[in-house]
């Protein structure tokens, strides 16, 4: 029985699965058709014309359409002053649809003429659309001409539409806005509405491409391609305002919508898209799986879009690190460019555009990923490959970037030979792209002004037409123009003013940064100069220890070296503190005072005096601040007096936030004892106490003169007295 059942789910699958293969395989070709009205025969310009397979196009000025297509498919027609019609594919053979009740907007022979003149002209801008921006621009101004003062609105719009696509395909995306705006207010179409809030997106104005998409949701019969268009412009515009959880609940909806009616280039755009979306909320497992179905998805695809889709996963694999799934894709992508006859871009007036996906570029990024992974030998051949094809594509840009990493590698290899004469290379291609660039700013200027003075004839048309209008229009149109010089002396002022706040803030920032930086370089310097303790004290000290072992003092020498590790302890537990209570200093203090007294008893005596109201824990201070001074006092003024000397600790509370710590020495003074020094000591300064100025100095500037210090004389000529006043706050 369960072998049966076995069998049974077995042919199933098999079944499912040569449906879905002969699904997939359906033959796809070219259907030539024509929409016409029933009653008088006449070709309809401007029809929609959809499949239920996601392709979309418009009739032209003779209602004629092309379109891809499979039998079985559905044949949808749409248009603003007919009725939607329903058409089932079923062979490649030309088809002719007609429309009942369709009326002619021309009162007469003559206007018809020149609607389907207008539509022509229109047919052949849009042919030299790519290719020639002027003639394009030309046809599109015979267009509006030929509409007369009186133009028909729809047409004016479609004419206008057609403008703003022109501009857009050339990345003019203001004068693009400005038209579509134009078109809408001459006629509403869903169509012209989604090139606005897509025209708005690549301009990066993405809060307003929002507010252009979201109130087309509500809006019924559109057809499932103009919905999938609508989903996803609004998972860009979320995507791009950071609000990734909208932007992927778009993008589903798009793609459940693309799914359903089997469009399946946009299924491999919108899982590509939601791949996109994770990948910028560093979400990398769900941006993995999305990228992986997009990846299967456009194998499915023509080569074309398999290789576009292969380039941005691996691109995502080479920003997680994943060089070697990265190489393995990009080399599978170079086999399959090789057999294509062109790259997967279009040049722009340097050569390559620099989103171009040519062999040069991924051979590139290949060698990158072996650089990353400090695999050079294996980086060299492919850098070189890229350097022939970019020399051989006029691709200066990539040949100028391989130039330069492949002489980086060499300096890391150590061939330095090779190195210089790659750089040299390097140079030669950026003087090359440098006078390229100059020719390419001086060819836009031109391009510019020509297309300023085509808009501008454009804009006369539009203007006389409204000249032809009433006293009341004229005059109304003069003050919309008033209006709108207005508004652009008013853009100006704000730019003005949005350039002042920028400066401002940018002038905040650099100082606040300044500032960081200013703090951390104190913190630096304080925890260097902290841990710093003067070495002639270690060195004294250890010999101290060396003398009582020579002289068989085993008890004196245990005692003293104990107590010296637990001074030593103490400092380097405090080294990493910017204050430590008071106590724990005078605690130290008298540590390092009783081994000098130790090492010189015959040399001075010594006593710390508090006064009885201070709250030595209430106060804090920097770790051996004071060690400074009371070793100047013992080894430059006690330890050369004659007879013994004296030194005191006095710390007195002069107010509630103040307290005085006085270090006083009968010693020779600071005059004797600058006389004393040999020359070579009086050549080098002393070390402990430029680093106590140091710290005085970054404390005080970090914390508003919380330590003073002030040293005289203890009598005229002899003693020396050291006053430090330490705040509280």
């Amino acid at each position: 029985m369960q072998k049966a059942a076995y069998i049974f789910t077995l042919f199933l699958l098999t079944f499912s699965l040569a449906i879905a293969q002969n699904f997939q395989n359906k033959t796809v070709f070219e259907i030539k058709g024509s929409v016409k009205g029933k009653e008088n025969m006449e070709p309809i310009s401007g029809v929609e014309v959809s499949t239920s397979s996601g392709n979309y196009t418009v009739t032209d000025g003779l209602g004629e359409f092309r379109i891809k297509a499979s039998v079985g498919d559905e044949l949808v027609i749409r248009g603003a002053e007919l009725e939607t019609v329903y058409y089932r594919i079923k062979s490649d053979e030309d088809v002719t649809i007609l429309v009942e009740g369709y009326q002619s907007n021309a009162s007469s022979s003559k206007l018809n003429k020149n609607a389907i003149s207008h539509q022509t002209y229109l047919d052949s801008a849009n042919f030299y659309k790519k290719n020639d921006i002027g003639k394009s621009i030309d046809f599109i101004t015979q267009s509006i001409s030929s509409l007369g003062k009186r133009a028909n609105k729809k047409q004016l719009a479609e004419a206008l539409t057609m403008l703003g696509e022109v501009y857009q395909y050339h990345k003019q995306y203001d004068l693009a806005i400005s038209n579509y705006k134009d078109a809408l207010d001459a006629q509403k179409t869903i169509k012209t509405t989604l090139l606005l809030g897509n025209v708005y997106l690549l301009n990066q104005e993405y809060t307003n491409a929002e507010s252009i998409f979201l109130p087309l949701e509500n809006v019924k019969g559109m057809v499932p391609f103009q919905r999938v268009q609508l989903y996803e412009g609004l998972g860009d515009s979320y995507k791009n305002l950071g609000e990734i959880n909208k932007a992927v609940t778009f993008y589903n909806e798009g793609l459940t919508i693309a799914k359903k009616n089997q469009i399946e280039p946009k299924v491999v755009d919108l899982n590509s898209k939601i791949a996109d979306a994770y990948a910028s909320a560093n979400r990398k497992v769900e941006a993995e799986g999305y990228y992986n179905q997009s990846l299967d998805l456009a194998k499915k695809e023509a080569p074309q879009r398999s290789v576009r889709e292969k380039e941005k996963v691996a691109d995502f694999y080479n920003s997680t690190n994943q060089y070697s799934n990265e190489i393995e894709l990009r080399k599978e992508n170079l086999q399959e460019l090789q057999l294509l006859s062109a790259p997967v871009a279009k040049m722009d007036g340097i050569g390559i555009s620099p989103d171009s996906i040519t062999t040069q570029r991924i051979n590139y990024k290949i060698a990158n990923a072996y650089i990353s992974q400090n695999q050079f030998d294996e980086a060299i051949p492919f850098l070189q490959k890229s350097i022939v094809e970019a020399d051989r594509d006029d691709d200066l840009i990539v040949q100028k970037d391989a130039t330069r990493k492949l002489s980086e590698v060499y300096k890391q290899k150590g061939d330095f030979t090779k190195a210089l004469e790659t750089y040299q290379e390097y140079a030669a291609v950026v003087d090359t792209l440098y006078v390229r660039k100059e020719q390419e700013i001086s060819r836009a200027a031109r391009f510019n002004n020509e297309i300023a003075l085509r808009q501008s004839r454009i804009d006369g048309l539009e203007q006389e037409r409204e000249l032809s209008q009433s006293k009341y229009d004229l005059a109304l149109t003069s003050q919309q123009l008033t209006q709108e010089r207005y508004k652009r002396q008013n853009w100006i002022i704000y730019s003005l003013i949005l350039g002042l706040i920028l400066l401002g803030l940018s002038t905040f920032f650099f100082y606040r940064s300044n500032n960081q930086q200013k703090l951390a370089n104190n913190l630096l310097a304080l925890k260097s100069l902290r841990s710093q303790m003067n070495p002639h004290f270690i060195f004294n000290a250890l010999n101290s220890v060396n003398n009582y072992i020579s002289k068989s003092d085993e008890r004196s020498a245990n005692r003293y070296l104990s107590d010296f590790s637990t001074l030593m302890r103490s400092v380097l537990e405090n080294s990493e503190e910017d204050f430590i209570l008071l106590s724990k200093e005078l605690e130290l203090l008298e540590l390092y005072v009783k081994l000098e007294h130790s090492r010189f008893p015959d040399k001075f005596d010594y006593e710390i005096n508090l006064d009885d109201h201070i709250d030595v824990d209430a106060f804090q201070i920097p770790p051996m601040l004071l060690q400074p001074y009371i070793e100047n006092a013992i080894w430059h003024g006690l330890r050369y007096k004659e007879e013994k000397g004296f030194l005191s600790i006095n710390l007195n509370q002069k107010s509630d936030e103040i307290i005085e710590i006085a270090i006083a020495d009968n010693g020779i003074g600071r005059k004797k004892s600058a006389e004393l020094k040999t020359s070579n000591q009086k050549k080098q300064k002393s070390k402990g106490m430029g680093n106590i100025k140091k710290r005085i100095a970054i404390l005080n500037d970090m914390y508003k003169d919380k330590v003073d210090v002030f040293i005289t004389n203890l009598n005229d000529e002899e003693g020396t007295k050291v006053i430090l006043t330490l705040k509280k706050d």
